[in-house]
């Protein structure tokens, strides 16, 4: 298992590598969209409209999407740590790595969470409030926030993740035959190319 040992610490800088560059993408793309804090429209603190928009915010949960993609190079990393081992160590070697790995991307998400999460919060208070306002008067936010708290809503978002299951096992069953063998295919092609490329980096 000597290629084992050679390729690991290579496959640990280019996923480090991966991720940075991932985060510095997301961070550039959220600067990149935010929209100029000059041009929001001004917002009176007597608007009576102003508690709706916060209970509107509040049922939303608009920031989570912000958290999300701060969090989305750690899976990104855990997958490709995945690739990068998978046929090149024993199961149980591979299993010890992914255990060694698991609290440095833990500790990513940890750390990096809190700073997205209370940008996101003032960054929804001083674009979206303004926007809000602008573009709705108080019957039709009030219309909105009927609609976030419906009862009927919240059964429906509470029956997706059961439906989603459902329909998942259904097409994997459905198309295993045809799909597994693709995969494999794949996985035996990148796997080839992978082993190429670091046998002869040059």
């Amino acid at each position: 298992m000597q290629y084992a040992h050679t390729f690991l610490p290579k496959a640990r800088h280019i996923l480090l590598a991966a991720c940075a560059s991932a985060a510095m993408m997301t961070a550039q793309a959220q600067t990149a969209a935010a929209p100029a804090s000059p041009s929001a429209p001004a917002v009176s603190p007597n608007d009576p409209r102003l508690p709706l928009v916060q209970r509107l915010l509040e049922l939303w949960h608009v920031e989570n999407v912000a958290i999300t993609m701060v969090q989305r190079p750690a899976i990104t990393t855990v997958e490709q740590a995945k690739m990068a081992l998978q046929g090149r160590v024993s199961d149980e070697k591979q299993l010890r790595v992914m255990k060694d790995i698991a609290p440095d991307v833990q500790k990513y998400i940890d750390d990096a969470t809190p700073i997205v999460k209370a940008d996101a919060h003032q960054v929804v208070k001083e674009t979206l409030t303004p926007l809000l306002l602008q573009n709705f008067n108080e019957t039709e936010l009030k219309q909105i926030i009927a609609l976030l708290e419906s009862p009927v809503k919240k059964k429906f978002e509470e029956l997706v993740p059961s439906m989603e299951k459902a329909l998942g096992e259904r097409v994997v069953k459905d198309c295993a035959t045809q799909i597994t063998p693709l995969m494999q295919t794949m996985a035996q092609n990148v796997g080839t190319k992978l082993k190429a490329a670091t046998a002869n980096p040059n």
